[in-house]
């Protein structure tokens, strides 16, 4: 018999990609579909349902056409972009458990329309729900309600599509959505996609009435579907459709499937590692080992239950303002060359001699609301003054946005850590700006932590088939109470992170210092953003 195969999705914005791992987690084979390119007939930004089946039924194909031995896969789980929401009609279950071989997922009339009440997905990137966000915190206090998360999301869709939303049967997260369709009949929601819906208690992993009556009355625990399943958990076997279609073996388990950042985080991280994602946003997640008491909860982070350990946590924050900002000053300072940039970056001194600048070309994040571009001077103990002559192309902006983005988060780091928590060992970067030497160094400087990157770039897809062996391994050998840690003791996986950047001492004790300074600017760009 062949050697186990594991195969993981990961279905974002932009593509769908297939990864097929071994035993040792080591990469058999990789393909994507890029929806702009693959299928230019949709528009990407309505994340059209019909859509995301063709692109299954396409990297289904390449991986077939690529010589893998679908029969030789033992499980399959993935990820989804987080916050997106899937409809389905009435008719859904029929149709799911009605799949006919001789047809393609996307094949009119096979699933689509019939089995969805919306054809279209809301996705993270739809931030027209503001007011009901407002609504919903007005109604259940507390946690902050955000515009991608899911919760609100159905509410908007329940008060202006009424008509959709009475006839949803159920609704299902992008990561809930792929799972159904290998599994013939819709899969149940898996608990760290479910922190990021404004839905679930994050400490009880349970839905929550309140939570669900605001944003969908009371037939929403209904369309909800059961309470939230961890991961290492099978939700079932692979349905008839694909053995009969594609060559699967009937024993071919499928795992609840996660969401991307939580996908990643299976894929690259360990306990005591950072986790920074350089990309279109700037996203840091940290996991939280099960403590006595929960971690500290605040209105500019998000907990996410951690997908392969139950009572422990991933802390998220994430900011709209990433690589846009950072590429917007790179073009005005340095002509749009990255070289040219990171030679200002490298000649100016650390601190930027005193300038501390905040730069969010988008209605931000962290911290709520602000927009704009704002310096300060800062000088020792005094109160930090508004700088308003610096030009626009003045090279001290290419060193303090960076700067003044990593501050941001070492500020918040230490309030989100419970108490007595050992030091952070490691930062992996990921995304676009990961491949940049000179922000690297930076990290690791302002961090004060040794620099981390993955040698593969499909962290989500890996990390979705890392978990179809988790839940393998545990019906092998593990029986419920194995470990993801034992399993990867066990299996041998390999390591493949590659050491890129050292933090220098004296450097970042000069950053230690500047963590006061950065709040106190911080805090008056608050203040000029409320009075606007």
């Amino acid at each position: 018999m062949s050697s186990p195969l594991f195969l993981g999705f990961d279905l974002s914005t932009q593509q769908l990609k297939a990864i097929v791992i071994a035993e040792d987690a080591s990469i058999v084979h990789e393909s994507a579909v890029h929806f702009d390119r693959d299928l230019p007939a949709y528009a990407t930004t309505n994340a059209q349902v019909l859509m995301w089946l063709e692109a299954i039924d396409l990297v289904m194909q390449r991986v077939k056409n690529a010589g893998v031995d679908l029969s030789a896969i033992a499980g399959i789980s993935g990820a989804g972009q987080q916050h997106g929401s899937v409809y389905w009609s009435e008719e859904a279950e029929k149709a799911l458990a009605a799949m006919n071989p001789k047809r393609s997922l996307a094949d009119p009339g096979h699933l689509a329309p019939r089995a969805f009440a919306l054809p279209n997905a809301p996705i993270w990137q739809d931030s027209s729900t503001t007011k009901d966000c407002r609504d919903l915190e007005a109604s259940v206090g507390g946690s902050r309600a955000y515009e991608r998360f899911t919760g609100p999301q159905i509410a908007r869709i329940r008060r202006l599509k009424p008509a959709a939303y009475r006839d949803s049967a159920r609704i299902s997260l992008v990561s809930s959505f792929i799972p159904s369709l290998f599994l013939g009949h819709i899969a149940p929601i898996e608990v760290s996609d479910a922190s990021g819906m404004n839905l679930m208690n994050v400490l009880t992993c349970k839905w929550d009435d309140t939570l669900l009556e605001a944003c969908g009355g009371p037939e929403l625990r209904a369309k909800i579907g059961p309470e939230p399943v961890g991961g290492g958990t099978i939700l079932g076997r692979i349905s008839q459709w694909w053995v009969e279609r594609w060559g699967f073996n009937p024993d071919c388990i499928i795992a609840p499937f996660t969401g991307d950042n939580s996908a990643t985080v299976v894929a690259l991280s360990a306990p005591g590692d950072a986790l920074l994602s350089l990309g279109t946003s700037t996203t840091l997640l940290l996991s939280i080992p099960p403590a006595d008491s929960p971690p500290a909860r605040f209105t500019t982070s998000h907990l996410l239950s951690h997908p392969t350990t139950l009572d422990a946590q991933i802390a998220m924050l994430c900011y709209k303002n990433g690589a846009l900002a950072r590429e917007q000053i790179r073009d005005r300072c340095a002509g749009a060359d990255w070289a040219r940039y990171n030679e200002l970056v490298e000649q100016s001194p650390e601190g930027s001699s005193g300038f501390m600048g905040f730069y969010f070309p988008l209605p931000e994040i962290i911290p709520p609301g602000v927009q704009g571009e704002f310096i300060f001077q800062c000088k020792d103990d005094e109160e930090p003054q508004l700088v308003h002559g610096l030009q626009p192309d003045a090279s001290q902006h290419t060193r303090a946005i960076i700067e003044s983005q990593f501050l941001s988060i070492k500020s918040r780091i230490a309030a989100i850590l419970p108490a007595h928590s050992p030091p952070l060992q490691r930062l992996i970067v990921t995304g676009g700006s990961s491949a940049n030497q000179t922000i690297r160094q930076l990290a690791a400087d302002v961090f004060g932590m040794r620099v981390y990157v993955a040698e593969s770039k499909e962290a989500a897809g890996t990390g979705g088939a890392v978990l179809a062996k988790f839940a393998w391994w545990k019906a092998q050998v593990g029986g419920a109470s194995g470990s993801f840690e034992e399993m990867t003791m066990e299996t041998g996986e390999v390591e493949r992170m590659r050491l890129v950047a050292t933090p220098k001492g004296e450097v970042t004790k000069v950053y230690e210092g500047l963590v006061d300074n950065y709040r106190r600017c911080e805090e008056q760009v608050v203040h000029l953003c409320g009075q606007a």
